[in-house]
């Protein structure tokens, strides 16, 4: 008989939140090839008077973006702060470079997690 995986609700309440933002994020329109235009006309107030059409979907992202924003990058930075390299301790065949593991999982060096982080932020 297979046993089955208990569910934390933690978990399902996180993954739910992160699709739901995935879910908002993917349903807005992108405003990066908009803003080399715009940053043109920022006026001498600082501001760029314009109009413009905004779809439900667009103001339903706005909203939460800036707060979600902060939370995952304070998110990356707990995450960064838990998995750091530690030197492994035992012998070596190049001291110049000892083999290092993560202090909060014991993978080697860089471990999964760090590479997840780093390839989600490089794309």
């Amino acid at each position: 008989m297979k046993a089955e995986r208990s569910v934390d609700p933690r978990e399902v309440r996180l993954r739910e939140r992160l699709q739901a933002i995935r879910a908002r994020s993917e349903k807005s329109n992108s405003w990066r090839s908009s803003t080399q235009y715009l940053s043109r006309l920022i006026n001498k107030s600082g501001f760029v008077p314009i109009r413009t059409r905004l779809s439900r979907e667009d103001l339903t992202f706005i909203a939460g973006a800036r707060d979600e924003v902060i939370t995952f990058a304070e998110l990356g930075i707990r995450l960064l702060d838990l998995h750091r390299p530690q030197d492994a301790g035992g012998i070596t065949s190049d001291p110049d470079s000892p083999i290092r593991r993560c202090r909060a999982c014991m993978w080697r060096w860089p471990c999964p997690t760090f590479r997840a982080i780093d390839e989600a932020i490089e794309r």
